[in-house]
């Protein structure tokens, strides 16, 4: 079922045409000429008073007549139409839901927990109101439940160069969210504008492992650039001491001072100078 727009007409050029007849049957009173047009301008009056209702701004009226869906009603202000429509207000504004924190496995089969906050709004009301039962809580259901299957879809960590992970790629994940949102509540006629994981941990029972985990891939990629810089400078000072003939050294020298150099720049300690004061030989 889709939105169509109902049957409505201004309110206040409605309310002058009431005042018009309210005049002609108090100067019909009032001159003593009572007849059948009276009686029924008089009963016309009192049916179409309960026709007048206001819609407030980014609202929307959803009419029905004796259970059939007549249409729907977004035009602010007074407003007024047949009497015999039942109408129901339905919100146009935008609005925030936020998830429970949900404890699910990811990709690798690590435990975590991850919650979202999904803003939407109402796009067509003809199926917020008639396509399911009750589409905000419909709204909050979906989330959830495209949130975990997004969850196990994707690692916490990034493990491979290239490898879309929860933690490291928040904007492909984001959209991955909504457009897994948005598929599930089209029937809803329901309009996801964003969706975004407002909390992201590993569980408490592997989050002490996982802290051990990261920290022991933080120092080996420190080290890897600290030893890289250290080769770089033992190269650069054997290259400089052959090219300037400061010192003339032999292999098993070369390959002393290398042993010294590479302990004292890759040492994580302040190491302790021991001085030859005789012959290098």
């Amino acid at each position: 079922m889709k939105e169509k727009k109902g049957l409505s007409l201004n309110g206040y050029a409605a309310f002058v045409v009431l005042l018009v007849i309210v005049g002609y049957l108090i100067a019909n009173v009032v001159s003593a000429q009572v007849g059948i047009s009276t009686v029924i301008l008089f009963i016309f009056t009192i049916i179409a008073l309960p026709g007048f209702f206001v819609v407030q701004p980014n609202q929307a009226k959803v009419m029905t007549f004796f259970g059939s869906y007549v249409g729907t009603v977004k035009n602010s202000g007074l407003q007024w139409t047949i009497p015999f429509f039942l109408r129901k207000n339905i919100s146009l504004r935008i609005r925030n839901f936020e998830s429970n924190q949900m404890k699910v496995n990811d990709n690798h089969g690590n435990p975590i927990e991850i919650a979202t906050v999904v803003v939407w709004s109402v796009d067509d009301t003809a199926e917020a109101v008639f396509e399911v039962d009750d589409y905000i809580s419909f709204v909050n259901i979906q989330s959830e439940s495209a949130l975990r299957n997004m969850a196990i879809s994707y690692p916490y960590d990034q493990h491979e160069g290239d490898e879309i992970a929860l933690r490291s790629h928040p904007h492909e994940v984001s959209e991955a969210l909504k457009g897994e949102i948005q598929q599930r509540l089209e029937k809803a006629g329901v309009r996801v504008h964003e969706a975004r994981i407002s909390h992201l941990a590993y569980a408490p029972e592997i989050a002490n492992a996982m802290l051990q985990r990261q920290q022991a891939a933080a120092i080996i990629a420190a080290r890897s650039k600290i030893v890289d810089g250290a080769v770089g400078m033992v190269d650069m000072a054997l290259n400089q001491l052959s090219e300037k003939q400061i010192v003339e050294l032999d292999e098993e020298r070369k390959a002393a001072m290398v042993s010294n150099l590479l302990v004292v720049l890759c040492s994580d300690q302040n190491t302790q100078p021991i001085v030859n004061a005789g012959s290098l030989y």
